[in-house]
């Protein structure tokens, strides 16, 4: 039996990024492999045999004493604890190859040379842009900003692009220059997975080579999703409520075509979002956070689903869940969400950030008759059962895996 260790800061359903993580992990134990994880220690973690050596809790969103804060922020740059403690557990489980996925500030990318030193392939999975922007999202307060590019990091704090503080953007600037120059990623990282091909490109354009990315995109199993093609009367956005979603676009667009829209999830900007709906006078609706069943029957009765990000989206779950679920996806023509939406047959695009763009599409949509509506849907859910398979996602990766020699006499079911 292979045995795969496999890495991330949280191990609950946390966000995009954790259900990727322990989907990869529930397909590869499926598939007869011996599945080993290694996180943080928190309250609503999953269970895990392996949990004595995970790391301790490190919550950026707790009230910490200052005392608390200066004996963490070491951690943050550079984790003994994660290394230490990794090194036990390899030590015990012998793992034929790492498999990596959001390490950043918990773990931290300490643990990369610690795998290289011990020989072990390594595969990093890119959720967000961090091995080139410090700041994660090549977003600075003023929008999208690319200004560290070509080595100038120092613009991270200039801008202060972590949460307005300069504190935190001086620990994110000394935390990238300290990993380059210890080749953390770049000596460490066997294969890099990324699920858009914008990715790829963007990482190209900043002096990364092409040899080291794989595409892999996400997968869903669509069989676990019931859709419902009976289009409704209202659209639906599903989300983080913040700066760079562009919700504030959402809103006046939707005020300005006459449509109705509600808005699932929580954020900063929440209250904000509430006056600018009342003071446009629209049609918006807020449920606050939904998950499950809850947030499925939520989609199953919108019109069409939109995403009017503002920044590099990767590649959003919420557009292959939605397809899933039959519903077509409105998005804007950012990152890699057009790479998910072929317009026109399962959902439309928009220009990023455009008023008058995001209000003609709505508008149209609206328009649309609903036997249309309902075609887009079923062939959003087709295109989900086609391109984005569990057993599609499996072979891709076993691939890559094999590539750098690691075997198994598993194989995928289809």
């Amino acid at each position: 039996m292979t045995r795969l260790l496999t890495v991330n800061n949280y191990y609950y359903y946390r966000g995009g990024a954790e259900t990727v993580f322990l989907e990869h992990n529930r397909v590869f134990l499926e598939r007869g492999w011996e599945v080993i994880p290694f996180s943080m220690r928190h309250p609503r973690n999953l269970y895990s045999p392996w949990s004595g050596y995970f790391i301790d809790e490190i919550e950026f969103g707790s009230e910490y004493s200052l005392r608390e804060r200066l004996v963490r922020l070491p951690k943050v740059i550079y984790s003994f604890e994660a290394r230490d403690k990794l090194a036990r557990l390899l030590d015990r489980a012998r793992p034929a190859l790492c498999h990596a996925h959001n390490i950043y500030h918990h773990i931290s990318p300490a643990i990369l040379g610690l795998l290289r030193q011990r020989e072990l392939p390594v595969v990093l999975t890119l959720h967000d842009l961090k091995i080139a922007c410090p700041a994660y999202t090549m977003l600075a307060p003023d929008g999208i900003c690319e200004r560290c590019k070509g080595g100038k990091l120092y613009n991270v704090v200039t801008h202060r692009c972590l949460k307005g503080s300069t504190a935190l953007s001086a620990a994110m600037m000394l935390e990238a220059v300290l990993h380059r120059l210890l080749g953390s990623y770049s000596r460490s990282v066997s294969r890099f997975v990324v699920p858009s091909e914008f990715y790829i490109r963007k990482l190209c354009e900043w002096g990364w080579p092409r040899s080291l990315f794989r595409h892999v995109p996400n997968f869903v199993e669509a069989q676990r999703y019931r859709p419902e093609f009976t289009p409704g009367l209202e659209f639906l956005y599903v989300g983080r409520l913040s700066q760079e979603k562009g919700l504030e676009t959402l809103l006046r667009a939707a005020a300005a075509a006459h449509v109705a829209v509600t808005i699932v999830g929580t954020g900063p900007l929440l209250e904000a979002l509430r006056r600018l709906a009342a003071d446009l006078d629209s049609r918006v609706r807020f449920t606050g956070y939904l998950s499950g069943e809850d947030l499925h029957d939520a989609i199953r009765g919108a019109r069409a689903v939109v995403l009017p990000s503002e920044w590099y989206e990767n590649a959003p779950m919420s557009v292959l869940e939605s397809f899933a679920l039959g519903k077509p996806v409105i998005g804007a023509r950012i990152g890699g969400i057009p790479e998910l939406i072929v317009e026109g047959e399962t959902g439309a695009g928009f220009v990023s950030g455009d008023l008058e763009s995001l209000t003609t599409a709505l508008r149209s949509f609206s328009a649309l008759p609903d036997r249309e509506v309902e075609t887009l849907g079923r062939q959003a859910r087709r295109r989900v059962e086609l391109n984005y398979s569990l057993s599609l996602y499996y072979d891709r990766m076993a691939a890559i895996y094999a590539d750098l020699g690691v075997v198994t006499s598993a194989s995928s079911t289809r």
